[in-house]
């Protein structure tokens, strides 16, 4: 058994737990409300990787008629593989690493999944753990992405986020879709701020293709535009 450590990019969130090989870790079943202890960390490219998501919203994006803090927060999923993808291997937390969402069914290749907050806190009451939706912080939390396999736990995708990508209705995803590195989507609240990420300037793109068109208008005043002319 040892000590394993991981950090998620460049904030300062840092995971520790211990890790036994071959791990001892139930999978998240029913009535398993306890935090992922053991476990190890996948250095590969997963099939099913998280895709965006976002931990403030500030309308209705789940289409149910009223707004929710929490049953509107959201994440999406993507198969990166060429074949359908089994789910029920895999289950979702953030920092805390208490199971919020274990996943049924199957997803088609290149398919993409988006799960509300809602469907977290109903599977949360189904299956005995603390009933709190994904319980995304404001301040500052993770999204962790797990896969079981036997009595084995593996932490295969993982974004851990600053205050500033959790504002209202700003959605944090890879660009280009599926593979490429984390962008702040702040078209519906713009970020002005100076600490990483910049925001892209597009909106969220919840259920579509990660894309961003758009081109960030850089602030002036009429002196400096005089000047470029003289």
């Amino acid at each position: 058994m040892r000590l394993a450590c991981v950090a998620f990019g460049c904030s300062h969130v840092v995971l520790c737990a211990l890790v036994s090989l071959p791990s001892t870790a139930r999978a998240a079943g029913a009535g398993d409300a306890t935090p992922v202890r053991h476990f190890t960390v996948s250095t590969g490219s997963p099939l099913l990787a998280i895709n965006e998501f976002v931990p403030g919203p500030a309308h209705d994006w789940d289409g149910s008629g009223a707004f929710s803090s929490r049953d509107d927060e959201w994440i999406e999923f993507v198969n990166r593989d060429a074949a359908p993808l089994d789910l029920s291997p895999f289950f979702v937390t953030d920092a805390d690493t208490i199971p919020r969402y274990a996943f049924t069914g199957s997803l088609a290749p290149g398919a993409r999944l988006v799960v509300f907050g809602k469907q977290s806190y109903d599977w949360e009451r189904a299956t005995g753990h603390p009933a709190f939706g994904f319980s995304l912080s404001n301040s500052g939390d993770a999204v962790m992405l797990w896969q079981t396999s036997g009595a084995d736990t593996t932490l295969i995708d993982t974004y851990a986020y600053k205050s500033h990508e959790a504002a209202a209705d700003r959605a944090i995803g890879r660009l280009p879709d599926a593979t490429g590195a984390w962008s702040l989507f702040d078209a519906l609240n713009p970020y002005t701020g100076t600490i990483p990420p910049q925001g892209n300037g597009c909106p969220p793109t919840i259920d579509l293709t990660n894309t961003c068109e758009s081109t960030r208008v850089q602030q002036t005043t009429w002196g400096k535009v005089k000047g470029l002319y003289r």
